[in-house]
């Protein structure tokens, strides 16, 4: 038990609960409250997850904007690339047998 505690229990307890009165009193002098903390914490998890979510979504908006141009250009790539080898394929069958003797 000690070994947890990193010394006698009681001995650690009570020095956590003078600590946590002395950090009371700070935090009213302050104008703090327990609640004012925990709602606190409470708002910064929300905009953290709305962050996330906000991030998504434009993320998805520079790719909707991208592939409006990347798609239609790779399509036409495509096209023209398999245009370009029908073209050498006829011509590499229309051509004379290479006889080397």
């Amino acid at each position: 038990m000690e070994r947890f505690f990193g010394g006698n229990p009681g001995l650690v307890l009570l020095r956590l609960v003078i600590l946590s009165l002395i950090v009371g009193v700070v935090l009213a002098a302050l104008g703090f409250s327990p609640y004012d903390i925990l709602q606190n914490i409470r708002d910064l998890v929300i905009r953290i997850y709305d962050l996330g979510f906000v991030a998504v979504e434009k993320a998805f908006r520079y790719f909707l904007l991208g592939a409006v141009i990347v798609f239609p250009v790779w399509v036409v790539m495509r096209l023209v690339k398999a245009a370009g080898r029908g073209t050498n394929a006829d011509v590499a069958e229309t051509s004379p047998p290479n006889r080397e003797a």
